[in-house]
């Protein structure tokens, strides 16, 4: 089974707490010895999992580069295959953020913690030429991707295709879009598609999607970074699901 480390107490403490697979085990800095890593080791003890230990330095080098706090868990690979997602019953209203290619692991563990909160079931990302859940994304995250599946997929348009014949309406964001965020019904089933940072959308993902819409925007600003564009999406069609007050024209 493919393994991998999250870092910080977070993410950490949300595996331990509420995620849907527990860590094999604990690694926590030697130094550490205040009330978060006794939280991580009560918990640890009544779930049966072992708590390792180690001196800083080893956790740097288990996850270079990432700002750990003294805490790392070894976690089960959570991925789901694309049939997964396709097997969702569309008629459950299921909302869906997929992205294009976006590079940056902080804007993948950004969307995800708005995903969860937003209450979509998966975030959908091509296995190729993307940002993974690397530690990064996974501390960014905090604890979302523990929570909220990530779906790699082969081939992002295809996979959308088919949700697409499944009754998912896809609705793409683009600045050139004709209707803005506000003027579309964001209920029901659903896949809001977002692009990578600085290119957008590819092409072959643009003519896929139903509809293409924009965030209006004021002042001088261009656009918005994409985990601030997926925010303001979700959310959209998180008011609109939950108080009914979308209206067309």
């Amino acid at each position: 089974m493919a393994e991998h480390y999250i870092g910080g107490f977070h993410a950490v403490l949300a595996a331990l707490e509420d995620g849907a697979h527990k860590p094999f085990e604990i690694l926590l800095a030697d130094s550490r010895n205040d009330e978060r890593s006794r939280r991580v080791r009560e918990l640890a003890s009544g779930l049966g999992v072992t708590v390792r230990t180690v001196g800083r330095s080893d956790l740097d080098l288990k996850v270079p580069g990432l700002r750990h706090q003294g805490v790392l868990a070894l976690m089960p690979q959570t991925e789901l295959s694309g049939e997964d997602v396709l097997d969702a019953d569309p008629s459950e209203n299921r909302l869906f953020l997929a992205l294009d290619g976006v590079q940056d692991p902080h804007n993948l563990g950004a969307c995800l913690r708005t995903a969860e909160a937003a209450g979509a079931s998966a975030v959908i990302v091509p296995k190729d030429r993307a940002a993974g859940l690397t530690a990064v994304a996974r501390k960014v995250a905090a604890g979302a991707a523990e929570r909220v599946p990530v779906v790699a997929v082969t081939n992002l348009s295809r996979t959308l295709e088919r949700l697409k014949s499944r009754g998912y309406w896809l609705t793409g964001l683009a600045g050139e879009g004709q209707e803005t965020l506000y003027e579309v019904d964001l209920t029901g089933p659903l896949v809001l598609v977002m692009g990578a940072e600085g290119e957008g959308m590819r092409r072959l993902t643009r003519e896929t999607c139903d509809r293409v819409v924009r965030i209006p925007m004021q002042g001088k600003a261009e656009s918005l970074n994409v985990s601030a564009a997926a925010a303001v999406c979700l959310f959209e069609a998180y008011r609109q699901r939950h108080h009914g007050t979308w209206r067309k024209g």
